[in-house]
């Protein structure tokens, strides 16, 4: 890519040539957890490109590939050809601009793929791979990165994350919300604690977050989906815990327990000073036929409708009356008409000496793009306090995803540059380096950081 891409403002410039080099702390990502124990090394190149990442298996199907050819049996490099043809179909679209900057970060390719160049650009990629160690570590090293926190579920293997400075655990916890007899099972056999009622199974959810504690976790993260509601704890809840067990909790009772343990895990947090993150919005039920034949992640989730800013607001307001009151919260949209809704919230939760509270997320899966960036810049700036925004995350499955915090730091300093010169940010240039610095690293190296008083663990 040009070395001016997105920069067409010299203040832009500045600050991009300021904020560059900063070290990635990515605090929520889809890494492969096998990958990373194993350090795992690429040979070829539709392993590492293009197999982990939902996001072109769905422009390939938008743009009438065979699922032969994204999923199916077809071989790697027909794959890998089926999606060189896709390329430049689509312009305008962000992963144009993402696979270009994969190609050339990863293996100084700068020509644009198509038909005709596909094989041999499949041929000199599987020679670099050949030729160099890219692995895991190799990778993220390459990218700049000072912590990677990929998700993992309360009950998956994390002793590959202890000891590690440079990878932490980040807890997807809505198995724990969403309970199941299956993962209370889970449970059970690994903590060696016999979950008959919702105390010894909160017990034993505590003895996992502990050992996320230990080994690093300081951020959690639920989806609150498209039709997400809060109901306030009734007193009736041991009662559907017990039917849950039994296999007789209907829709509704189940929601009610969801609502019960999310707010549990929400005081949780805020013992421990992980940082909540809140994913809001997503439709994840379109066709049944392509999640049946390909799996709930193979990208074809869409935007719900509007959130009920009641259900989000009561559920923050019971825990800022809870004794440890809110942990520290990140709030995602994806719903574009949200992001006022969820910018202005930053506002409406606050606690004495401690800034940035309650703040907007990165614009987050089908908006993490040039328009859906800014669209989040310009809300968080005018209805929040945009130097406590905590940073830009991958979101990812895909390793070379990581080029995603380039992008989104020079569209940022593009975006204050254009302000600055038109006077509508009008201070010294020493106060916009400090500002991308926050935003692009320094908030988020503060959520990392374990507090002094932080909880002291059970065990």
């Amino acid at each position: 890519m040009e070395a001016d891409f997105l920069l067409n403002s010299e203040t832009g410039k500045v600050l991009y040539d300021f904020v560059k080099s900063a070290p990635v702390i990515d605090y929520h990502n889809h890494l492969s957890l096998t990958d990373i124990a194993g350090n795992r090394r690429f040979s070829d190149v539709y392993d590492l490109w293009i197999q982990p990442d939902p996001y072109k298996h769905r422009a390939m199907r938008m743009c009438g590939v065979e699922e032969r050819y994204i999923t199916g049996d077809g071989t790697k490099e027909e794959k890998f050809i089926k999606w060189c043809e896709t390329i430049p179909k689509l312009l305008g679209n962000p992963l144009y601009h993402w696979s270009m900057m994969e190609l050339d970060t990863i293996f100084s390719i700068t020509e644009i793929p198509n038909g005709n160049n596909a094989e041999r650009l499949y041929v000199a990629c599987n020679k670099y791979l050949k030729e160099n160690d890219i692995t895991v570590n190799t990778l993220l090293e390459r990218f700049g990165t000072e912590l990677v926190c990929p998700c993992a579920s309360l009950i998956d293997d994390i002793t590959a994350f202890q000891n590690n400075r440079k990878l932490a655990p980040s807890l997807r916890g809505d198995d724990i919300v969403n309970l199941s007899t299956e993962f209370v099972k889970k449970l059970a056999t690994l903590t060696e604690i016999e979950i008959k009622d919702l105390q010894t199974l909160k017990y034993a959810v505590g003895i996992r977050l502990d050992f996320f504690a230990q080994c690093g976790c300081r951020f959690s993260d639920h989806a609150l989906d498209n039709g997400f509601q809060f109901y306030e704890d009734d007193g009736k809840n041991e009662k559907r815990f017990k039917e849950l067990l039994e296999n007789r909790l209907n829709k509704t009772e189940q929601e009610k327990l969801s609502s019960y343990m999310l707010v549990f895990l929400g005081e949780e947090y805020a013992k421990r000073r992980f940082v909540m993150q809140l994913h809001i919005g997503a439709e994840r039920y379109t066709s049944t036929r392509l999640r049946s034949s390909v799996g709930a992640a193979g990208g074809f989730a869409g935007i719900g409708n509007s959130l009920d800013v009641r259900s989000l607001t009561r559920f923050l307001d019971v825990l800022d009356c809870k004794e440890h009151r809110l942990p520290k919260t990140v709030l995602f949209t994806l719903n574009p008409a949200d992001n006022a809704l969820i910018s202005v919230l930053s506002g409406s939760y606050a606690r004495d000496g401690e800034a940035g509270l309650i703040t907007q997320g990165p614009a987050w899966w089908w908006c993490d793009h040039k328009q859906g960036i800014l669209e989040m810049l310009e809300n968080a700036a005018v209805f929040g306090v945009l130097s406590n925004f905590v940073g830009m995350t991958t979101d990812s499955r895909s390793l070379l995803s990581f080029v995603r915090h380039d992008y989104f730091r020079r569209i940022l300093c593009n975006w204050i540059g254009q302000k600055a010169e038109s006077g509508e940010f009008c201070c010294e240039i020493s106060m916009l380096k400090d500002l991308v610095y926050k935003m692009c690293y320094e908030n988020a190296k503060e959520a990392c950081a374990q507090k002094e008083d932080s909880y002291a663990f059970s065990r």
